[in-house]
Parts: C-alpha cells; sequence; structure tokens
C-alpha cells in the first residue's frame, strides 16, 4: 500500500474517532478524504480534527450559506520537487 494511501487512511481513521464519516478517494496525484462536519462541534473535537489534518499536504473547510460544511485534506502521492538553488541545494 502507498504511503499516501496509508497516511490518508490514518486521516481518516482520526476523524472517525471524533465521530465524522469520512470518504477516502484515490486520484492520480493524491489521496482526497472528505468529511461532513455537523453542527455543532465542540471546541476539543475541533482540535482534534485540526490535529489530523495537520498531517496532510493541504486541507481546509468548505462552508455553504445553507450551514453545510464539508472538511477536505489532500495527501499528496509524490513530493514536489525542489527548485533549483533552493535549500538543500549544492554547487
Amino acid at each position: 500500500m502507498p504511503a499516501s494511501t496509508v497516511r490518508a487512511e490514518a486521516i481518516a481513521a482520526r476523524l472517525s474517532a471524533v465521530g465524522l464519516a469520512t470518504r477516502v478517494e484515490e486520484r492520480d496525484d493524491c489521496t482526497a478524504i472528505e468529511a461532513e462536519v455537523p453542527e455543532p462541534l465542540s471546541a476539543n473535537s475541533w482540535r482534534e480534527v485540526l490535529e489530523a489534518v495537520a498531517d496532510a499536504d493541504r486541507f481546509g473547510l468548505l462552508a455553504t450559506s445553507s450551514n453545510d460544511r464539508t472538511l477536505w485534506a489532500v495527501v499528496r502521492k509524490r513530493s514536489p520537487r525542489r527548485a533549483v538553488g533552493g535549500p538543500g541545494h549544492q554547487r
């Protein structure tokens, strides 16, 4: 199993432990996790949610005018290339 899938499934498991129903989807370049966030969610649960998605490469929250909230996170399958001349570049 690819490392990105393992990371994504670990994030999804942590979100499920908070009580969120999660979906994990394999895409060409990443593994995506989505979860509907119920109203209300306690401060402790939000803290656990943020700690879980902090392990992702990107994450966010989509909120609509009808008070629907979808949390999303992405784990890349490949790490981005370092720019030439960037940190760690030696000549």
